[in-house]
């Protein structure tokens, strides 16, 4: 009976030393290593709510951004322009988030070249939403700050190439992280188990030290541009009483802006933190973090951003309310009339 137990023993000791460490050797095997720990700890199921929430907010998002495209008005002013924009490049990150998440937790492996354009779309869509959002704030401050000399300092033109440039900005990163992982990888698989942003980044060692400082030097300048834009507004507007009351709408607004913001930076530090230690980290600690980054942390900013940023907007709320109401009406002219030709 001893010398039955002794290879078990083996065994288990030698798969409890394995998953101590996320040894990144190369791609193809860290993510065969990924997809083994997924299936044991059932991650799995977590696609369930995350599907249903990306279908919901994909839905509102596209109601939203048709509106916004839609009406004349909404389409003159530069906020609107900037929440459009933020919506679409949710709206995509969603989509391809979804689908990468589904094929890693239904075992479909992925093409090498697949699983390159999802990272590169995930990676520019992710950082635009990002950066548009703080470019919301900018566009706030510069209205309440110089109302006069406003539609010359930001003019819609003027917006419209701003966003133009970040997402092409943000699109050659993105090129320039693949190439470098091209160049580095010694092997190019057919397919992968896993397509994992952070896997495809983490084995690159030149890379890490290079995106830490990106990732977070963006987020720390895009911190204070908020904060600096925030204290800002208040000390401008203090003396006209709208932050009297401890229930008023710029109070509020504050709070919705701030909790949103804190949402969308979030889930990029969680990843930083995870590419420094990525080595260090345990297999299960690293598989546990991304899914719950993947399917908790970047879809929550999204899933409320419809409703604090869109809905709870009077002009977008109204004419979202008035194309459901037409829309409804001639469903009903259309019932009535073939009522009465039959």
């Amino acid at each position: 009976m001893t010398k039955k137990k002794e290879p078990f023993k083996k065994r288990a000791h030698y798969s409890l030393s394995q998953r101590t460490k996320m040894n990144c050797s190369s791609p193809v095997s860290t993510a065969v290593q990924w997809y083994t720990i997924m299936q044991c700890a059932r991650i799995n199921f977590y696609l369930i709510p995350a599907a249903l929430l990306t279908t919901s907010t994909l839905l509102l998002d596209s109601l939203l951004l048709f509106c916004i495209l839609r009406n004349s008005s909404l389409r003159q002013e530069t906020r609107y322009l900037l929440l459009g924009n933020t919506f679409l490049a949710d709206a995509l990150f969603l989509l391809i988030n979804l689908v990468k998440v589904s094929s890693n937790a239904l075992d479909i492996e992925i093409p090498y070249i697949c699983c390159q354009a999802i990272i590169f779309t995930t990676v520019t869509t992710f950082c635009s939403s990002v950066q548009t959002v703080t470019l919301m704030v900018i566009d706030t401050f510069a209205a309440v700050r110089w109302p006069l000399h406003y539609n010359k300092i930001l003019p819609r033109s003027r917006i419209i190439k701003i966003i133009g440039f970040v997402w092409a900005f943000n699109a050659l990163v993105s090129m320039v992280l693949l190439l470098v992982t091209e160049l580095s990888n010694d092997s190019r698989p057919e397919s992968l188990k896993v397509c994992v942003v952070l896997i495809a980044l983490a084995c690159v060692k030149q890379l890490q030290f290079v995106l830490q400082v990106y990732y977070n030097g963006w987020v720390v300048v895009c911190s204070v541009l908020v904060v600096y834009c925030y204290i800002r507004l208040y000390n401008v507007t203090k003396s006209s009483g709208i932050w009297s009351s401890r229930y008023s709408r710029a109070r509020q607004t504050l709070l919705v802006h701030s909790l949103m913001l804190v949402m969308y930076f979030a889930p990029c530090l969680v990843f930083t933190v995870q590419l420094a230690k990525f080595d260090r980290l345990n297999k299960d600690v690293n598989v546990w973090l991304n899914t719950m980054n993947l399917t908790v942390l970047m879809l929550l900013p999204r899933a409320c951003s419809p409703y604090l940023y869109g809905l709870r907007n009077r002009k977008i709320y109204d004419t979202v309310k008035l194309m459901l109401c037409r829309k409804c009406l001639k469903s009903n002219d259309t019932h009535s009339v073939q009522a009465h030709a039959s």
